[in-house]
């Protein structure tokens, strides 16, 4: 293990040369195996935390250049100024002035497991952190003050009438999945039905299991089903 002088120096050299880095890299440069350790050489430089990709890529405050809602993305991996993949959405539902439904939260954020997506939402529903409404037919997320929903869920309307909501979020620029790198899920994702049904029994029983494939190995009916199941989150 490197002493802190030097672990800080070859942290900041990594850094500023790859801009985001994860565990396995970090334990490579400062010569360690100990994850407290390395937490110990990051909190002095106080390290951001990836909202995506389960957490686990980590940055320098001074690197990320946030746009207007506080994201900044990195090959795709996203970091937020509100810190967790939480605190993010209620930032982004508080601060939209139509709210926002789940598919507007994949394409904004670039999530690539909506399953984590609905269970964040469960949860925030769960703490009164968000409010959830159903507006033609969809949820649509608000924010928890009363009058600040009432005046979202009335723009919204207007807009929809307008046809101008598809301004306010435009398609995402998340590449297409036969592009996506391989992406380990999560083990609570590991069993869900729909995974279990799309993929041999002997894939979603083994510890890593590849998004891009289940999502590339579904028909249209069960991408349509897929979405169908998120929109009633």
């Amino acid at each position: 293990m490197l002493s802190p002088k030097e672990s800080r120096k070859v942290l900041v050299k990594v850094f500023r040369k790859k801009y985001i880095v994860n565990l396995d890299e970090i334990f490579h440069v400062l010569d360690t195996h100990s994850r407290m350790s390395v937490f110990r050489r990051l909190k002095p430089m106080g390290y951001l935390t990836s909202f995506t990709h389960a957490g686990r890529y980590y940055t320098l405050p001074d690197i990320p250049k946030f746009d207007k809602l506080g994201l900044w993305f990195y090959q795709y991996v996203g970091f937020s100024s509100a810190g967790t993949l939480k605190s993010t959405i209620v930032d982004i539902v508080h601060s939209s002035e139509v709210g926002m439904t789940p598919k507007e939260m994949l394409n904004l954020l670039r999530l690539r497991v909506p399953n984590s997506l609905h269970n964040t939402l469960h949860e925030l529903i769960k703490n009164k952190q968000l409010e959830r409404h159903r507006l033609q037919g969809l949820p649509l997320y608000t924010s928890i003050d009363s009058d600040i929903a009432q005046n979202q869920m009335a723009t919204r309307r207007e807009k929809i009438k307008s046809r101008s909501l598809i301004r306010l979020f435009p398609p995402s620029r998340t590449p297409s999945p036969s592009l996506w790198k391989p992406l380990e899920l999560e083990k609570s994702w590991l069993f869900h039905p729909q995974c279990r049904r799309a993929l041999p029994r002997k894939e979603w029983l083994s510890p890593s299991i590849r998004w891009n494939k289940f999502f590339l190995n579904m028909t249209s009916r069960q991408k349509k089903k897929w979405w169908t199941n998120l929109e009633d989150a």
